[in-house]
């Protein structure tokens, strides 16, 4: 699911993880503007991920389990909203089945400089 038009109004969350569902990739890319790029994820079994090159939000939408950022482990449930500077290590561990995220990516590459 890509290719949403830049003026799209919304983006339904029950609709994006029906066709993510379908998809080999355990994300589909629902909206890009700029420097924004908007993912639903859900990771199947085990989350392989690598670090990004972009500062990224996730906003949990459904679900529980672990994330782990580097050294730093916290408990997450739908609701959650988590922080990951770019190229940092991190993964979701011991999540439940119905888990899903929102991912946003943001700002240049390389993260924002602070």
């Amino acid at each position: 699911m890509t290719g949403i038009p830049n003026n799209v109004l919304r983006i339904s969350e029950s609709e994006a993880s029906r066709a993510l569902a379908e998809l080999p990739a355990p994300f589909a890319v629902l909206f890009e503007r700029g420097d924004l790029s908007v993912e639903l994820y859900a990771p199947r079994g085990v989350d392989n991920q690598s670090p990004h090159t972009r500062d990224e939000l996730y906003i949990v939408s459904s679900g529980s389990g672990m994330f782990r950022r580097a050294d730093q482990v916290c408990a997450f449930s739908a609701g959650d909203l988590l922080f990951v500077p770019a190229h940092v290590e991190h993964r979701f561990e011991q999540f439940s089945e119905d888990f899903r995220t929102w991912v946003i990516f943001f700002g240049p590459e390389g993260g924002v400089q602070i």
